[in-house]
């Protein structure tokens, strides 16, 4: 395998020297072991075996109709809203298979939140769309409901914009104040786990930037998984990349490793630009 040129390197904007490894002994968040799913007749996901560890960006990567987002759907079991999907293999959460009957799809919602491609707030005040996960989950205080506003708000780096604002409808924010608002809106509910399906998609680069950051400072005390069409976002915020093709992972390493001197050719053509 050849190492990939420097004027690739550089055009995924990947400094080698200056990511800190991954540690080794970190938590394993999720691991699946020989995943498989149809949609009906249709084979979409084939023997997926991955650990996704403690407070790193992992990083989804492929072409389009890989398998990406219905991987990162089964993680928090929205995939089984299809009624003709089937699923075979296992899926362990904090070491809990949660494809086990008795484990609790509401539970798990809880500890993993997710973040969609658009930008998804409820027609509600700002301040409401934020309070609603945790009103759901029966707290009343509005003492304690706005520490939660605040913190999440903060926490999504949007509150100094906001704060001024609350009870204005979410709707009169900009797309990435909204796609802030969104992930304020998943940490109100402090997950362990959040899920990412291509969330600077719908953004302008401005508004990529600071999601972009966001998500470098949150994995200090979050787990994130993040599907991403973009090989330089992959690059730029990740520990971790796994590469999906036909619904099988090619390639799963550190994102340094990945894209400088992957070990198999079918990853080498992606991120130069051979296909997809």
């Amino acid at each position: 395998m050849a190492v990939i040129s420097d004027s690739v390197k550089k055009n995924v904007n990947i400094d080698t020297e200056s990511k800190e490894q991954p540690v080794n002994n970190k938590s394993i968040v999720y691991e699946t072991k020989d995943l498989n799913l149809w949609y009906g007749e249709d084979h979409a996901l084939k023997n997926i075996n991955l650990s996704i560890q403690q407070n790193e960006v992992t990083a989804i990567i492929g072409p389009s109709g890989c398998g990406k987002s219905t991987f990162i759907k089964t993680l928090n079991r929205m995939v089984e809203l299809i009624p003709v999907v089937r699923i075979s293999g296992d899926i362990r959460y904090r070491e809990n298979s949660i494809l086990n009957k008795s484990y609790k799809v509401e539970d798990l919602r809880t500890k993993v939140g997710m973040v969609f491609q658009k930008p998804n707030p409820f027609p509600k005040s700002i301040y409401d769309n934020v309070a609603y996960g945790p009103r759901i989950h029966g707290i009343k205080n509005k003492k304690i409901l706005d520490e939660i506003v605040e913190r999440s708000l903060r926490g999504a780096a949007i509150w100094d914009e906001v704060k001024d604002r609350l009870k204005e409808n979410a709707y009169g924010l900009s797309g990435g104040q909204q796609q802030r608002l969104c992930i304020a809106r998943c940490l109100a509910i402090e997950p362990d786990v959040i899920l990412m399906d291509e969330p600077t998609s719908a953004l302008d680069p401005i508004s990529t930037l600071k999601v972009e950051e966001l998500i470098q400072d949150l994995k200090k005390e979050y787990s994130i998984i993040i599907v991403t069409h973009n090989m330089q976002q992959a690059a730029r915020i990740s520990d971790k990349t796994a590469f999906f093709l036909n619904g099988e992972v090619v390639e799963f390493d550190l994102t340094d490793k990945i894209f400088s001197n992957p070990n198999d050719k079918r990853t080498e053509d992606y991120i130069t630009g051979r296909f997809g």
